[in-house]
């Protein structure tokens, strides 16, 4: 299985290309997409996607993964963030992609066993599944990282 995750954000949104192989987790590629913070949202959603659309097209994933949104306080933040998910699993639909969604909860107890960890204990623990995984990275693109784990170890035998 071949994963695009996804840590959705749209000032930064963490992406990562995951494979399970040999029992264990591959990583091919990772990065985090940067809009123009001063772009009308609309282009920022365009920018979004077109690099997303990239990714699908370059690694062909069948499995696309992404956290689900944790609703804090600022309600327009969580309202541009649901429709960047919303972009993404649109795209990875159009893809043939399977989507798999994940809770902050989930995503850290596939990682590091306990599903109240810290970002440093998440850095951590990914640094040690994958250690192709970059040495000095924003968390959006641990985050996604994570969330790959996370899939692989869901649903990585399918």
């Amino acid at each position: 299985m071949r994963v695009l995750a996804l840590d959705p954000g749209y000032d930064r949104l963490g992406v990562a290309v995951l494979e399970k192989r040999d029992s264990k987790e591959h990583l091919l590629f990772s990065s985090c997409i940067s809009t123009d913070k001063t772009a009308p949202f609309p282009d920022r959603l365009l920018a979004i996607g077109e690099a997303i659309d990239t990714l699908l097209k370059d690694h062909a994933p069948n499995a696309l993964a992404l956290e689900t949104l944790f609703f804090n306080k600022n309600v327009k933040t969580a309202i541009g963030v649901a429709e960047v998910r919303g972009l993404c699993i649109f795209l990875g639909k159009r893809h043939q992609c399977a989507i798999y969604e994940f809770s902050p909860q989930e995503i850290k107890v596939a990682t590091t066993g306990y599903g109240k960890s810290d970002k440093t204990s998440m850095i951590a623990m990914v640094k040690r599944l994958v250690p192709s995984a970059p040495q000095k990275a924003h968390d959006d693109e641990y985050d996604a990282i994570a969330v790959g784990i996370t899939a692989l170890a869901i649903h990585g035998s399918k």
